[in-house]
């Protein structure tokens, strides 16, 4: 029997393998989700570099916030990385979700890129 990190590592690749299938030299907007804070970053995958970034630890966002591991900070997160890519000219991303389910905080930030003006 896998443990559960295997497992997750075995979601990630399978994501990760499809997403390199599909994207058509496409951005990557990366979620990473730990159990205090959510953080996203959008990746140029042929350079190495990534473009934009927000989390929510950042100094402006923890006085507003309660907490950064719920479902309000997604949201704050997804609008501010959807602004900042869109500053830099980013207008089309493919999302990768990692090896989270779409579901909870991971679907609240991207629907927050979404309405910030990211196309996915």
């Amino acid at each position: 029997m896998m443990k559960p990190k295997e497992l997750f590592e075995r979601r990630q690749r399978r994501v990760r393998s499809r997403l390199r299938a599909t994207s058509n030299g496409r951005l990557r907007l990366s979620i990473f989700r730990s159990s205090q804070h959510i953080y996203a970053q959008i990746i140029d995958d042929v350079q190495g570099i990534t473009i934009a970034a927000a989390s929510s630890i950042e100094k402006d966002l923890k006085g507003k916030l309660k907490t950064g591991a719920d479902i309000e900070a997604a949201k704050v997160v997804g609008k501010l990385v959807a602004e900042r890519a869109i500053a830099k000219g980013v207008s089309t991303v493919v999302f990768d979700r990692g090896g989270y389910l779409f579901h909870g905080r991971v679907k609240a930030l991207a629907d927050a890129a979404r309405e910030g003006g990211l196309a996915f």
